[in-house]
Parts: structure tokens; C-alpha cells; sequence
């Protein structure tokens, strides 16, 4: 009989064609799916050509998907290249998932591209991470390999999901398989209802705070307890999204109803096998949280671990306020910030970046309960640019910096307070502007006053989301 297993080594030893794999094992495991974007995607195809051959063909092209995000909105001539050979790669092997972002031109000199004048009549889809599982990609039990570290966002499905190199990931291309050590499990227990002024941002950075940024290196960090089934599962993906912000593999959580109805209702393949933890399994560190004794959360300047509460920071000033990325710029993301902002003005810039062009969409199209609004409602969207906010459209934008003329894009040392999920220096930017991390509850809340703002000064009830992000 198998030893007891973690969800990610049952995954793997399924994976491996083995009844049961151990921590420290090297082993080959199937990819199920492998993703590309427009900084690396140029580079994997590089490799994928010089070692398996100017005309080889992928592996599987159903399996193959390409969602060009990073340097979208930018009049960078390189940038624009890196589409380019994407497009050329799509039609030479015939790949089916390519979202391409059809208002960008290629040509020399066409500088900054016009954006799509509506989000629902273009192919682009914005950041792969929250376009992977809205596209129908993302399963439980399954591996899936990203040309970006925050790949593991997609754990948040129940399945293995890691950031891999541009080797790596042009290996995989041509034979649908990779080499992997088997991680060690880290158990993380969250007790209780999460309540309204808490976002699961708020107990990411609880945990990375206390394991620090080198805390969970090649470990699988695995959430769960009635405080992660409490959060919608777009929080969830916020949650597994930072595992590699404490050095992790991968990021897990149990399926449940809300993955299995988002699940089932968009995926491209209709099997896929859900992988249980099992009583017994082993694990190298425990350690649990009660959510109503926790408060608002920062990460100060200039890593993701230095962690304080947002009550101790309400002496720093702040010059802009950022809401977006895949981290926090997820639908119920929005719905939190508008809570926040509605019938408010900010007192400070405040750039606004959807997630994908489906919550752009979402945005246009919900009111801030997250249903369908009615006539004479306002929607998500038209309470920010009430609220004085500065409205981008779907992209990586600023959270990676990017080059100068990115929406968003801090460029000079300033202070901002940012949903995103790294505040190493010039990590959005200028290396001497100081990024504070946090939910885009308390990122709206400070957006209001200026300076870093506890969110309990204008929550107090629970912030209903609606059909948002559901299905």
C-alpha cells in the first residue's frame, strides 16, 4: 500500500507512472500544459529550435498555450519584436491557444499601440495567470509549466503548477515531459470565517512574513483549513500566486465546490482526476492562524517579507496607489476596492489595471455587488474613474516596471502602495521608490487618505462579490 501522500507527491507520482514518490526523488514526470509569454516565449522557441531543429514540431499543440501580457502598451520597437516571433512561431506550428493581442502593430516605427476599444471584441486576454484558468487551461491533478515564476498561481485549482526556465521550457516543448525533485510539503492552517477588512493578500503576507523570502525554497506550500475554503477562489489564487515570494515550488489547495462549478464550466478537456491529502502525509514545517485575531498587513519596502501591520505604517506618506497585477487585479479585487472607493475621491494618483480583458469586461458590466447592473446603476469601472482613479487597460503594466512609458510605471523615487506582489528595489520601476505591498482593501483605503491606511476605518461589514469570479 502507497505511503501517505501530499496532493502535489500524488500528483507527481501520477504523473511519473508510480504509485507513490518520495521528498528528494528526482523523477520524469508528463506536462499536461505548458505556457509562454512574450519575454520568454522569444527565448524558449529560440532553444526548442537550436536543439530539436529549425522544423521541429511541438509536442502536442493542443497543449501549448501562448498569452502575450508583459510589454503590451509600450512604443518599444523590442517589444513589439517579441510579438512578432510569437505570431510567426503560432502559424508555423499551428497552435490552437494563442492569444494574441490583434490591435499591436509590428511594423518598424508604429510606436505606441491603441488599445482595444472594447474588451470583449479582442483575442488579447491580459495576464496569463488570471487568463489561464479563464480560457479553460487550469485542472486539478495536473502539471502545468509556465515561462514565469508566478505560474504557481494556478495551485489554487488543486493542481502542480511551477515556473520553469526558457531550457526548461523549450524541453518540454519538444517532448511533453520534464525532470523534477519531488518537494517536500509545507502546511499552512487558517481557522475561522474570514473577516470583511482581511483579503487572502493579507494572509499570504502573514505567511511570508513569519517563513521570510528563502523560507519555503523547493518546498510545496499547501493551504488549507475552513479559513482558505471561506475565501472565494479568486483569493485563493492570490494565495498560491505569493508561494514563490517565500522561495516555494508550487502553492496547492484542496478542490472543492467552487473549484469543480469554475472548473467545469470552462475547461478544454472534460477529465481531469482530483488528487486528496491524505491523513498521515508528512510534513516539514506546520503552522496555523486564527483569522480573527489578525489584523491588515503590509510588506514595507524593499522585500515581501518585511512584514508590519497597517495600523503601525499610518505615519508613511504615500504618492501614488496601484491596483492591478495577477496578485490583485482579479475581479473580487476590484469589487474590494471599489467598496472602498465608491462616492470617495482619492487624495493620491491611483492607476487601475484589470487583471484580463474578462475583468475589464466584468468591470464594465457588474455593479459593485457583483451582479448584473440595472439601469441607472453605476458599474465596477465607472465608481473608480468617479473616485478620480486613473484607468489602464488589461496587462502586466507596472508591476514589473517595465519600460518608461508603461502605464503606471514609477519613474521616479516615490512612495506607492500596490496590490502587486514584489517590492524589491526597482521592481515597478525606480530602484529608489519605495513600494509598500498590501490588499486592495487597504490600498483603497489609503488611496482615500494619503498615507498607508488600516481598512477597519471604513469596513466593517462583509463585501459581498456576487456571481464575480464564480463561474
Amino acid at each position: 500500500m502507497p505511503r501517505p501522500m501530499t496532493i502535489t507527491e500524488k500528483i507527481m507520482a501520477a504523473h511519473s507512472g508510480r504509485t507513490e514518490v518520495t521528498p528528494g526523488e528526482n523523477v520524469w514526470v508528463d506536462v499536461d500544459v505548458l505556457m509562454t509569454h512574450d519575454v520568454c516565449g522569444p527565448g524558449t522557441i529560440g532553444i526548442f529550435k537550436e536543439k530539436f531543429g529549425p522544423s521541429a514540431k511541438v509536442w502536442d499543440p493542443d497543449r501549448v498555450v501562448i498569452i502575450p501580457d508583459h510589454y503590451i502598451f509600450t512604443a518599444d520597437e523590442k517589444c513589439h519584436r517579441n510579438i512578432q516571433i510569437l505570431r510567426d512561431f503560432v502559424k508555423e506550428q499551428g497552435l490552437k491557444y494563442y492569444y494574441d493581442p490583434d490591435f499591436l502593430s509590428t511594423a518598424e516605427g508604429s510606436g505606441f499601440p491603441n488599445p482595444y476599444r472594447d474588451p470583449t471584441k479582442t483575442n488579447y486576454k491580459g495576464v496569463c495567470h488570471k487568463a489561464l484558468p479563464e480560457e479553460g487551461h487550469i485542472r486539478p491533478g495536473e502539471i502545468l509549466l509556465g515561462t514565469d515564476s508566478h505560474t504557481c498561481t494556478a495551485g489554487a485549482f488543486g493542481q502542480f503548477a511551477t515556473g520553469v526556465g526558457n531550457t526548461d521550457a523549450a524541453f518540454a516543448l519538444g517532448t511533453g515531459k520534464t525532470w523534477l525533485k519531488v518537494p517536500p510539503t509545507m502546511k499552512f492552517v487558517f481557522h475561522g470565517q474570514i473577516p470583511p477588512y482581511l483579503t487572502a493578500k493579507d494572509l499570504i503576507l502573514a505567511v511570508i512574513g513569519e517563513i521570510s523570502v528563502s523560507g519555503a525554497t523547493y518546498k510545496s506550500m499547501y493551504f488549507t483549513g475552513e479559513g482558505v475554503k471561506s475565501l472565494t477562489l479568486e483569493d485563493r489564487m492570490t494565495l498560491t500566486n505569493m508561494a514563490i515570494e517565500a522561495g516555494g515550488k508550487n502553492g496547492v489547495c484542496d478542490v472543492d465546490e467552487k473549484t469543480l462549478a469554475y472548473v467545469k464550466a470552462r475547461s478544454t478537456r472534460p477529465n481531469w482526476t482530483v488528487q486528496t491529502e491524505d491523513n498521515g502525509a508528512e510534513y516539514v514545517f506546520e503552522h496555523e492562524w486564527d483569522l480573527a485575531t489578525m489584523d491588515p498587513l503590509v510588506a514595507k519596502p524593499h522585500s515581501p517579507d518585511n512584514k508590519d501591520t497597517a495600523h503601525n505604517c499610518r505615519a508613511v506618506k504615500l504618492d501614488r496607489a496601484y491596483i492591478g497585477s495577477c496578485t490583485g487585479g482579479k475581479i473580487t479585487d476590484m469589487i474590494f476596492a471599489a467598496s472602498i472607493l465608491n462616492g470617495q475621491q482619492v487624495k493620491i494618483p491611483t492607476f487601475v489595471v484589470p487583471g484580463s480583458t474578462e475583468v475589464h469586461a466584468d468591470m464594465l458590466r457588474l455593479n459593485i455587488a457583483g451582479d448584473a447592473k440595472k439601469p441607472g446603476e453605476k458599474s465596477i469601472y465607472q465608481i473608480m474613474v468617479d473616485a478620480g482613479c486613473q484607468m489602464g487597460a488589461s496587462s502586466c503594466a507596472a508591476c514589473l516596471g517595465g519600460p518608461k512609458d508603461t502605464f503606471g510605471r514609477l519613474n521616479e523615487a516615490i512612495n506607492c502602495i500596490s496590490t502587486t506582489n514584489r517590492n524589491f528595489p526597482g521592481r515597478m520601476g525606480h530602484k529608489e521608490a519605495g513600494v509598500y505591498l498590501a490588499s486592495p482593501l487597504t490600498v483603497a483605503a489609503s488611496a482615500l487618505t494619503g498615507h498607508v491606511t488600516d481598512p477597519r476605518e471604513f469596513v466593517s461589514e462583509p463585501i459581498v462579490t456576487g456571481t464575480a469570479g464564480v463561474v
